[in-house]
């Protein structure tokens, strides 16, 4: 088998040795289903904590599966098989379609970039990967993806920008993820004092309980401090390097979450090919915060809030409005 060295990025870095050796397996239907069973089997990290009986799995499908199967029946077999682990980070890629498990299905919307920038933002500036604005003196960033660069730059000038302000907004909602370095160059310019934010433990063999040690990961302050006063704005959209970033902001005292949980994805992916070129990702890491929770189903608000319609219609976001009143 082939592996491939495919980290997306926006997740926490994660190596592992090659699993196959050997000539290159057939390109069959009953051996592409194999290996894509079997290396979940071997390197998927949530089996026992999303209560999936993998072996049951394998009963049910693999008589289905058939030699002379199309390429669309093997793929919709495979997806309809990976759907039951409900895992955003889990995903197969072909040439002709790529799936995903959906997270945030059925969720309320609970975020309008443009109702904000009509409403909100006055005269926003984008400092680097960052929508900024001054909103009744209380700083404001909207940051649409993690994938975005953040520069030490751009966050001193909003330092500057933000100085002697009541407190800063930091707006992730719709944040699918991206790299998580940037979540953490941006949680430094807010934390009070050096503190451990979670831990992670990672699938490294084939064995249910072949995990490496805990690692437990800190944040200090670093750089031009921000703000003492920080609200975080969450909801169901906010996903991977996303949910890692709320995550790591819970654990400072100054930081209050307000919106929706977050839509999870708390698992380093990692990925192989199958020998039909089919690429595919999974989940290979648990990550839980101090007290113990862990985060693959998302992190929640410290104040629940959702948008309402009688908000929407008089021109004003409810979770932003919350937030506000915090200050």
């Amino acid at each position: 088998m082939k592996y491939i060295t495919i980290i997306i990025a926006s997740l926490l870095l994660f190596s592992c040795e090659k699993a196959f050796f050997g000539p290159e397996p057939a390109n069959s239907p009953e051996e592409n289903f194999e290996i894509l069973w079997k290396t979940l089997e071997e390197r998927y990290s949530f089996f026992e904590y999303k209560s999936v009986d993998w072996d049951s799995v394998y009963q049910a499908y693999r008589p289905r599966v058939k030699a002379d199967m199309t390429e669309r029946e093997l793929w919709n077999l495979l997806t309809e098989m990976l759907d039951i682990l409900q895992d955003g980070h889990v995903n197969l890629r072909s040439e002709f379609d790529t799936y995903f498990y959906p997270w945030y299905e059925g969720a309320p919307e609970n975020f309008d970039r443009f109702f904000l920038e009509e409403n909100y933002w006055g005269d926003f500036e984008i400092t680097g990967s960052l929508f900024n604005a001054v909103i009744d003196s209380v700083g404001y960033i909207w940051y649409r993806s993690f994938n975005g660069p953040i520069r030490e730059d751009d966050l001193d000038y909003l330092a500057d920008k933000f100085a002697g302000l009541k407190g800063v907004i930091i707006d992730i909602r719709n944040n699918e993820g991206g790299n998580p370095e940037n979540g953490f160059r941006l949680a430094r310019r807010f934390a009070d004092e050096r503190r451990h934010i979670y831990t992670t433990i990672y699938k490294n063999g084939p064995r249910a309980d072949d995990f490496t040690e805990p690692d437990e990961a800190f944040l200090e302050p670093e750089g031009k401090r921000l703000a003492d006063k920080v609200v975080v704005l969450t909801n169901r959209t906010t996903y991977s390097a996303g949910n890692f970033f709320a995550a790591m902001m819970k654990a400072f005292p100054n930081v209050t979450l307000i919106g929706d949980r977050t839509g999870g994805g708390g698992g380093a992916p990692v990925g192989w090919e199958l020998p039909n070129g089919w690429a595919f990702n999974f989940s290979s890491s648990i990550t839980w915060l101090p007290d113990g929770f862990i985060i693959e189903h998302g992190v929640a608000p410290d104040i629940r809030v959702d948008w309402t319609e009688e908000d929407r219609a008089a021109g004003k976001d409810t979770i932003l409005e919350e937030a506000m009143g915090w200050f």
